[in-house]
């Protein structure tokens, strides 16, 4: 958030983050008005949900939901992005070829996927032929900076004014399983609660482990994880597990290959496995391929559970043009950021029930979408520490 608001210049940071169900394909760890309130204190001025069919979606049309989003609030002029090269320049020439695909990139393209190569691998090997530096290649075996490199193209794609600035990713990979330092991943902090369950299932926040959190997390991030975890188990993908393979007992084979990331390739194999369904995380591990990852898989098992159908909401519309901003949350002292968007804003703030009565249709059925992710995550939450559920609109504002 410092240094954010030091390389742009900031009068206010708008952060956009997924709701209860992320990127991944799996639940948060944290439900998202506490990720929200932990966003807040870290020094953020608003947050918005980012909605949950493009939370949930591949890293293209997750990054361009989330650019789309800023772009129409009309008030935002600087996007700022974790990358692990931290070079804005070599990241923008990547998005540009990937964006324009010129006739050397789809030949070279063409051939790599002819030897047998997998799409990523032949992409990466055709972008380094094309731009003539092995290091556009590299770029994209890392995941913020492929995630940057989409935050590009969709700029590029909006023909947005606003301007892109690039965090160098230090200290800790994406992927980085244990905690190092002030700056570990998301992953290492996941792993070390996780490493807290007992036989039983049960957490505690006593033991050991957990106050090394301390070490890596701002202040108000470390108070929220550690009250939450010392009052709930927190949610895994095997929480769904029963609610996913009677989703799947529903489906046909040609009702898989509906939803949004499951190929017909992928609806195959779904169908013929069905029976051999144990867990959610086992049945990921069973699906995978060589060109399959356990993410991709998880993703569209999260978009069967979801019921997200492939081009749901005008997705597959370019540009891309998300008709509300839902707001989770803000600083008192920054509630001229909210006067600013209503001023200045091409769609409508909604942070009240009472807002949503205003949305178009398609406006609405996108935002029943968020409802329903977030009341199913409530409802399991509140199923495994047998406590009161809370629906989605019932929930206040996060104000700090």
């Amino acid at each position: 958030m410092e240094e954010t608001r030091r390389l742009c210049q900031a009068d206010a940071v708008i952060a956009v983050i997924s709701g209860d169900f992320v990127q991944r394909g799996a639940p948060a760890l944290l439900p998202k008005r506490l990720r929200a309130q932990a966003a807040l204190e870290a020094g953020a001025d608003a947050i918005l949900e980012l909605p949950a069919i493009f939370a949930c979606a591949s890293a293209e049309f997750f990054a361009e939901g989330g650019v789309a989003l800023l772009n129409a609030l009309g008030c935002v002029d600087s996007l700022c992005f974790g990358s692990e090269c931290g070079d804005l320049q070599l990241l923008q020439e990547t998005a540009r070829i990937l964006s324009r695909e010129p006739e050397s990139y789809r030949q070279q393209l063409k051939q790599f996927l002819k030897e047998g190569l997998t799409f990523p691998a032949a992409r990466q090997r055709a972008l380094s032929v094309c731009s003539g530096s092995p290091e556009t290649g590299r770029l994209l075996e890392s995941p913020n900076n492929i995630l940057g490199v989409e935050y590009l193209k969709a700029l590029d794609r909006l023909s947005s004014s606003i301007r892109p600035v690039t965090i160098s990713r230090r200290e800790s990979g994406y992927h980085q399983t244990d905690l190092s330092g002030p700056c570990s991943s998301a992953t290492a902090v996941r792993n070390l609660v996780f490493q807290e369950k007992k036989k039983d299932g049960t957490l505690s926040v006593s033991e050991k482990n957990l106050p090394r959190l301390e070490e890596t997390l701002p202040a108000g991030s470390f108070r929220i994880i550690t009250d939450f975890l010392s009052r709930y188990l927190p949610l895994e993908t095997a929480d769904f597990s029963l609610l996913l393979k009677y989703r799947l007992l529903l489906s046909s084979q040609k009702d898989l290959a509906r939803f949004a990331d499951v190929s017909p390739e992928l609806a195959v194999r779904i169908w013929r496995h069905r029976e051999e369904f144990v867990s959610w995380d086992q049945f990921c591990q069973l699906l995978k391929t060589k060109e399959l990852t356990y993410s991709r898989i998880s993703r569209a098992l999260l978009h069967i559970l979801l019921d997200i159908p492939r081009g749901h909401i005008s997705v597959s519309k370019r540009p891309l043009c998300i008709p509300y901003a839902r707001l989770l949350g803000f600083r008192r002292e920054s509630a001229g950021v909210l006067k600013q968007i209503q001023e200045h804003s091409s769609i409508p703030l909604v942070g009240r029930f009472a807002d949503t009565a205003l949305l178009s249709p398609e406006a609405q059925k996108l935002l029943e979408k968020d409802r329903l992710a977030s009341d199913l995550y409530q409802t399991v939450l509140a199923e495994k520490n047998h406590t009161a559920f809370q629906s989605d609109f019932r929930q206040k504002l996060v104000i700090v």
